[in-house]
């Protein structure tokens, strides 16, 4: 009888404390502004470097829009497409480079069913640790692995604060 009782008391206290749980609010990590535009400036700065004119949009964590710019002289499929690569990374977690070489193989093809994930590179998730956080979508350089060197970049000059 005493193993039972312990049983239901402990019981009791379980269910008592879950509310209070249920309760607390969530700590994440996730993009910031300063964070966003800090990525943007460095991905700019390397596109125009190299001679790119881009556009560029930062995703948080939920995948939504945390910050986006269309760079001077850039198609207006831009900025659209940025937005796509950023939710591709950010979704998947990983490249949309990384992504784009999955979908080579058939057997890969459900992939594409997932609405606005593109398999192509220029998309690269935002990672605080190695919990993701974000994407960084770049469009707008002459092929996916040139607006993926771009947005490494971005990442590059705020990896201190990503640690």
């Amino acid at each position: 009888m005493g193993a039972v009782r312990v049983a239901f008391l402990a019981s009791v206290s379980i269910f008592a404390a879950a509310p209070a749980l249920a309760q607390a609010p969530q700590v994440e990590k996730n993009v910031s502004m300063g964070l966003s535009l800090a990525i943007i400036q460095g991905a700019i700065e390397q596109c125009t470097k190299d001679g790119y004119k881009v556009s560029v949009t930062i995703l948080d964590k939920s995948g939504n829009v945390a910050a986006q710019l269309r760079g001077d002289g850039t198609g207006p499929h831009t900025m659209e497409f940025s937005r796509l690569k950023a939710y591709t990374a950010r979704t998947r977690n990983q490249t949309s480079l990384q992504t784009m070489k999955l979908l080579e193989d058939p057997a890969n093809a459900f992939i594409r069913q997932i609405p606005g994930v593109v398999g192509v590179g220029g998309g690269v998730p935002i990672r605080a640790g190695n919990e993701v956080i974000g994407g960084v979508g770049v469009s707008g350089a002459p092929g996916g692995e040139k607006d993926e060197v771009c947005a490494n970049a971005g990442l590059a000059k705020v990896e201190a604060a990503l640690k």
